[in-house]
């Protein structure tokens, strides 16, 4: 079969009968969320069904919403390269003002699916942080990237680490004020841990507000905060524009974290199944083509525009490419530097890195009870669906669901025991 019959529509004569073409439309509409039916269809034949009986994309446009951050740019390279008309799809990049906004659209149906945060996404599951609707992970777009950043003034003060913060914060009484950019999403959960780490509790002891990613730097311009917690290249602005540094990258406290996932309703999924599985195919085969180094430079390019991130595009480049200057004196070469693809491994929505987001959820009081983490998880992230787009893609999945990683305060999170982990914390709610 040749590339192109691969992926355009199949023409009437050219599709298989219509019984199995009726049970994949089935099975996927009972079932995206949890098996279901198509789990009953034995793995090496679930995407061979789906590569014979695929037919049109219910719905051939879809519109994705963005915030204006590099990790934006697998959407964007999707639409911008012709990625998506590949899988007869047009994929129209939304520019979006701040993750409430995001949340709202995905949830009334304004936004078909957005690069989200992953906390986000869980946090409409269960109804914290925003109105309660099913939603589904159906794949990451990035590891690694983002930062915790402090004010110059801080900084003369010699707070240019979580040790010497927390001295001055001892020291000094006064109300400090940190930046996150959503109450249940990833750099909230990033700052507060890190806070945490180094004895500072982020519900006692400062002051958390929530301000949309490209405010970041303008509000500590003005002197709205002490630090912040943000997406690039927000962090790398700060030393740009001199009125901050950085304190510690994201890959610091955690390396190859989740970051943004391409996120959308449950009803969606079901009632868009090859629309979806398009859309998904499209922003993989971007994710792989940012990841070579050879096209990063022209990415930085066409994401720097007004239309997309709106940053020079060398304040881009620079930690795109794994190039880092802290601000204060520091440059290195970082080999974990944001990531879109990783030979599959970033794109792979492991179960354990959507239960972090709710162990935190807990440790923090946004949860008031433990929910049953793993089966959330089960519910949300939409492993079954990305293996059948892997399997057309031919992009490696991982053995397992669950991965294990030590965080910058030596504990060790695999998912195994969340219950445990979410309530051991002496720092907590």
């Amino acid at each position: 079969m040749s590339d192109e019959s691969k992926t355009r529509p199949m023409t009437e004569s050219e599709t298989p009968c219509a019984s199995r073409r009726d049970f994949l439309k089935t099975s996927l509409a009972a079932g995206l969320g949890a098996a279901g039916i198509l789990g009953m269809v034995p793995a090496g034949m679930r995407s061979a069904v789906w590569a014979a009986g695929s037919d049109a994309p219910e719905k051939p446009e879809v519109k994705i919403g963005f915030i204006p951050l590099t990790d934006c740019a697998s959407v964007v390279i999707a639409s911008e390269m012709g990625f998506d008309k590949k899988y007869g799809i047009k994929i129209t990049p939304s520019k979006e003002a701040s993750w409430a906004a995001v949340r709202d659209k995905l949830v009334n149906g304004e936004l078909d699916a957005s690069h989200v945060l992953y906390g986000l996404i869980y946090g409409v599951q269960l109804g914290i942080g925003g109105p309660k609707k099913d939603m589904a992970v159906l794949m990451g777009l990035n590891h690694n990237g983002q930062a915790i950043s402090l004010s110059n003034q801080l900084k003369e003060k010699g707070a240019t680490d979580g040790t010497k913060l927390k001295a001055l914060i001892d020291k000094e009484k006064r109300e400090y004020t940190f930046a996150q950019t959503f109450p249940t999403g990833t750099h909230a959960m990033e700052l507060y841990y890190w806070l945490a780490t180094y004895g500072i509790n982020p519900m006692a002891d400062v002051k958390t507000i929530v301000v949309p990613p490209p405010q970041m730097v303008a509000n500590m311009r003005v002197g709205n905060m002490d630090g912040f917690c943000v997406g690039e290249p927000w962090g790398a602005r700060a030393i740009y524009d001199k009125i901050g540094f950085t304190a510690i990258t994201t890959q610091e406290l955690w390396k190859d974290h989740p970051e943004k996932v391409l996120g959308t309703s449950l009803e969606f999924v079901q009632k868009y199944p090859n629309t979806t599985r398009a859309m998904m195919a499209a922003v993989l085969e971007a994710s792989k083509f940012i990841d070579a180094t050879a096209n990063r430079e022209k990415v930085a390019q066409i994401i720097s525009s007004k239309s997309y991130v709106n940053a020079p595009e060398e304040v881009i480049l620079g930690r795109f490419l794994g190039n880092y200057d802290n601000g204060n004196g520091k440059t290195w070469k970082d080999p974990n530097y944001m990531k879109f693809y990783n030979d599959g491994y970033v794109n792979f929505p492991h179960l354990s890195d959507g239960m972090w987001f709710l162990t935190q959820h807990k440790r923090w009081g946004l949860l008031k009870e433990d929910p049953d983490y793993l089966a959330v998880a089960k519910q949300v992230n939409q492993i079954e669906l990305y293996k059948q787009v892997a399997a057309q893609l031919k992009v490696r999945v991982p053995a397992s669901p669950m991965r294990t990683s030590k965080l910058i305060d030596g504990v060790v999170w695999d998912g195994k025991d969340p219950k445990a982990y979410a309530n051991g914390f002496k720092i907590k709610v």
